[in-house]
């Protein structure tokens, strides 16, 4: 039996929801592997055990010594959201220990986390996507030339930050100050994009046995102004469609460009595509490389949608390391 580390925490605002993804990641692997969850905060990396006792990670080869016995892990699942799970760090790190994951690789990861770099890269291979502009702090356009790239209303968003924390849509100029250092508060930099009005929708899309597997799409419905932290984590404020009631032309259309994304960039293990559909035209958002595994996460409905089991899904993706 396989040893699996399922590392989860971090260091960003996602901290409660990658825990909670990986403990259902756990629940569903255990029968398979002799799986720990390994918590991550800062340098505090440790597994802990039913009496609550901790057992700290040795960072020199990533092994567990218990009271008995030192464990080496045979692979690492990743369900840390942010840093330093998401952003490449930690993959950088897996990679000098020589020690297989289940996510995209750092370069892959890093890429992927900085919003505006995704775009550019995609950009080049024709990929439609919103008008933006990034900035930092340091330079700031004028508020006005902000406005004449992107038109109002706009989101302002943190560059490298998920499940929309620091985000907001704003439809006034007046509006801007707040949203953008609400922004700053997560991320040294801001995207400023442009209102796109029409149907969003996600697309899972993995590789297991050495293939491309492309999930069903769901169409996202939120309550609130934008599918936000609250409208993506509070039951009742959103509504996912899985499948998406959409034309099989158009969902055959999201598929096959998220399955081009993903080969573009090089992905690795199980992402999220997401995309803003306006005239039957999917447009990029964004790519979630880690995305949420918790039973009201989309993957796991679009998994369910597809008739495929979240544990095999999970175990050919380990598989797939070796």
């Amino acid at each position: 039996m396989r040893t699996i580390a399922i590392v989860a925490g971090g260091d960003s605002s996602e901290y409660e929801i990658s825990v909670k993804s990986a403990k259902e990641v756990l629940n569903l692997i255990s029968a398979r592997y002799d799986a720990y969850l390994v918590m991550i905060r800062g340098t505090a990396w440790y597994w802990e055990d039913q009496k609550g006792r901790r057992f700290n990670i040795d960072k020199n080869d990533f092994s567990l010594r218990t009271d008995d016995r030192k464990i080496r892990f045979d692979a690492v699942f990743i369900a840390i959201h942010g840093t330093p799970g998401e952003n490449g760090l930690l993959q950088g790190y897996l990679d000098m220990m020589k020690i297989p994951y289940t996510s995209c690789s750092a370069f892959c990861s890093a890429l992927t986390f900085n919003k505006q770099a995704s775009k550019l890269y995609l950009k080049e291979y024709g990929i439609p996507m919103a008008e933006n502009i990034l900035f930092r702090r340091e330079t700031i356009p004028d508020f006005d030339a902000i406005i004449s790239r992107t038109g109002l209303p706009c989101f302002v968003k943190p560059n490298d930050s998920g499940s929309s924390f620091g985000v907001s849509k704003v439809k006034s100029r007046d509006e801007l100050p707040a949203a953008i250092e609400a922004a700053f508060r997560e991320s040294r930099e801001v995207m400023v994009e442009a209102f796109m009005n029409g149907r969003e929708v996600a697309c899972g899309v993995a590789r297991v046995n050495g293939k491309g597997l492309v999930l069903p799409v769901t169409e996202i419905i939120s309550k609130n102004e934008f599918f936000d932290y609250e409208a993506k984590y509070t039951n009742g404020k959103s509504e996912e469609i899985t499948p998406a009631e959409m034309p099989d032309e158009l969902i055959n259309r999201i598929q096959v460009l998220s399955s081009r994304v993903y080969d573009i960039l090089g992905c690795k293990g199980i992402v999220r595509v997401d995309f803003i559909v306006v005239d039957s035209k999917p447009f990029f958002l964004e790519i979630n490389t880690v995305p949420g595994m918790t039973m009201e996460s989309i993957i796991p409905k679009q998994a369910a949608a597809a008739g495929i089991d979240l544990e095999d899904l999970y175990s050919m993706v380990i598989e797939d390391l070796f």
